[in-house]
């Protein structure tokens, strides 16, 4: 393929306004990304328009290029863009991404950033951040996990034929039909990705393989592999073809199609998936952490940076969670005296736990009662929304559980987002698979974080925001994404909510599991900690129960450094706030502030801190 993706005689023409060449090697820090938009010289205010207009086609060209190399990323986002195809995972799609991005990052230094106005100079600093980290990142390509118990191929196929995959028509049904094809070559490729693995002997602990076999099994248990009730691709493919209202023969010859497809190529592929996982499970040890890895700690680092975007090393985000864990344990025990619990904070952890006024019953009945008292919980909130925001979502938002064949392995919660067209709403799920699990104490903090005004407030208003290249829209810097969700958490009291002590003593039980998630991620990862080494310092310093922790150390083994973010993000918004705050004084405007969090996208840290700084100087002035 040629990287090379904006016509030539507009490259010439860049050059010939901007008077510069750079080398294929970028620089560490780029002279002009180091000028802050705020500060670029007067005469840049206003750019030329054949840079800003070339500048503009080149980030919709390359978007537009990324929407056909990636088309199930296309779909998530409502595009219609090879609709029949996965994401491919092969190893030289994966040297052609790189050689695309480093051609990118050449011809991206190449456009005279002081010469494009602020909202674009903010658009080039994120595209070359995110060019710079992702090649950074391509350097231990092989050291992330290809698939694990959380997140991997072998759920992502049902879960994204489910829920994202649109059958309005008959040629929509043959692009759903098409997609369960390409299982069988998409699963080919990450069969190869995890060979490379073995080969490098990077593999999982060896307790997550029988997880993740489970779970593919799932996926090819009932009819039509069996005589069972409907797997659940199955139900799912006939319930949208029967909702086409086709001519019977025209239905029935789709349905004849799709059975075909599910028996004759997605269940071969889910075996050879499941055999590859066999047999590499037979040669993993149980050490847990990224340490095991050759050049594991550097590993480790990169990961702690690309999740947080900082600087901070392992061990400094081990003391800072040690730290914010002393903080929250002090609220608690207020809250223990607003109670008139007596006993140790241990002993109020037990009670929390195990009392049964904190659970619904472990019954359909009990699953039910929840997704209607999350449902309410942010129906209130959505009245309230315009006391602290100026900017809204348009999109809708539903709660839903998580699916019976990916709930034993998928975690507490988390959040799907609408696509720009509104066409499928913002999702909530919350697994209910283990109602113990889900103590009634959190509901509203985690309705708060994954719904309103947390990740759909959030994510929603990016998707639908104008004027910002789409790329933009969907960036992906976890410590702004998750530092707002729980940042959310904690807005919600401010705002008068958690007014029953229980519900405010899970809102810190909530923030007390992200300082925790400090603690025992760096524990496992950098202070080669065990699995079971780490469970027990989340039972004994969190009300959370035993299968809660356990499944959330698998999920921080499976996904190095990720947890981290949530905590780090949200101090950084707190503190942006607070310095916003003090420097305005009776002029700070809580709605202003929060506008100007979510009203470029997400954003690294750092560039966060900027724009805060950039609103404080401009709403001083006014």
């Amino acid at each position: 393929m040629n990287t090379r993706l904006i016509p030539l005689a507009l490259s010439v023409s860049l050059l010939a306004l901007t008077g510069c060449s750079r080398s294929g090697d970028a620089p560490e820090e780029s002279a002009a990304a180091a000028v802050p938009a705020d500060t670029a010289p007067a005469a840049a205010a206003e750019a030329k328009p054949d840079v800003s207009a070339y500048f503009a086609t080149f980030l919709a060209e390359n978007y537009k290029v990324d929407m056909a190399r990636f088309p199930m990323s296309a779909s998530y986002r409502g595009l219609k863009t090879n609709p029949g195809k996965w994401n491919p995972a092969s190893e030289a799609f994966r040297e052609e991404t790189r050689a695309i991005n480093d051609s990118r990052l050449t011809q991206l230094m190449e456009i005279d950033r002081a010469s494009l106005p602020a909202p674009q100079q903010l658009s080039w600093d994120l595209y070359q951040s995110d060019l710079q980290r992702t090649i950074a990142s391509d350097e231990y390509r092989h050291h992330k996990y290809v698939i694990h118990q959380f997140r991997g191929p072998h759920t992502m196929v049902p879960s994204s034929l489910i829920s994202i995959q649109s059958v309005k028509s008959a040629e929509e049904a043959g692009d759903y039909i098409s997609r369960i094809e390409d299982t069988s070559t998409y699963f080919d490729q990450v069969i190869e990705q995890m060979q490379i693995r073995t080969e490098k002997g990077m593999f999982l602990p060896a307790w997550s393989y029988p997880q993740m076999i489970t779970a593919s099994r799932n996926v090819i248990t009932g009819a039509p592999y069996d005589d069972g009730a409907d797997s659940t691709i199955w139900a799912d493919f006939q319930s949208k073809v029967k909702a086409l209202g086709l001519a019977a023969d025209a239905e029935s010859a789709l349905l004849d199609k799709g059975r075909k497809a599910l028996t004759e190529q997605l269940k071969p592929a889910y075996e050879r998936l499941i055999a590859a996982m066999e047999a590499q499970g037979a040669k993993a040890s149980m050490d847990d952490g990224v340490w095991k890895f050759p050049n594991g700690e550097a590993f480790y680092a990169e990961r702690l940076q690309w999740f947080t975007t900082t600087d901070l090393s392992a061990d400094e985000v081990h003391d800072i969670g040690l730290r914010e864990m002393d903080r929250i344990h002090n609220e608690m025990r207020s809250i223990m005296e607003q109670v008139e619990f007596e006993g140790s904070l241990q002993e109020f952890f037990e009670f929390m736990r195990t009392d049964e006024q904190f659970y619904y019953p472990n019954t359909d009945e009990g699953r039910e009662a929840y997704l209607a008292e999350a449902t309410r919980l942010i129906d209130v909130m959505r009245e309230r929304l315009p006391e602290q925001f100026g900017l809204l979502p348009k999109a809708d938002m539903v709660v839903k559980r998580v699916e019976p064949f990916r709930e034993r392995s998928a975690g507490k919660a988390f959040y799907q987002a609408p696509p720009p067209d509104g066409s499928r709403p913002g999702i909530y799920y919350a697994n209910l698979y283990n109602m113990a699990d889900m103590p009634t104490y959190q509901m509203e903090a985690l309705a708060y974080h994954e719904g309103l005004p947390g990740h759909h407030m959030q994510r929603a208003i990016s998707v639908e925001l104008d004027g910002i290249p789409e790329f933009q829209k969907y960036a992906s810097f976890t410590a702004y994404t998750e530092g707002w969700g729980l940042y959310t958490e904690q807005l919600p009291k401010e705002m008068g909510f958690y007014e029953d002590p229980y519900a405010d003593f899970g809102r810190l039980a909530m923030e007390l599991w992200r300082a925790a998630r400090l603690v025992v991620d760096t524990g496992i990862h950098h202070k080669r900690w065990t699995r079971e080494q780490a469970i027990e310092y989340l039972v004994a310093n969190t009300p959370n129960p035993r299968g809660d922790c356990t499944k959330a150390i698998e999920r921080y083994i499976a996904m190095p450094g990720q947890a981290t973010a949530y905590l780090i993000g949200k101090l950084k918004i707190i503190e942006l706030r607070e310095k916003a705050r003090e420097a305005l004084g009776d002029g700070f405007d809580i709605r202003a502030f929060h506008d100007e969090v979510l009203k470029d996208g997400p954003v690294p840290l750092s560039m966060l801190e900027a724009k805060i700084d950039r609103y404080i100087a401009s709403a001083a002035e006014s």
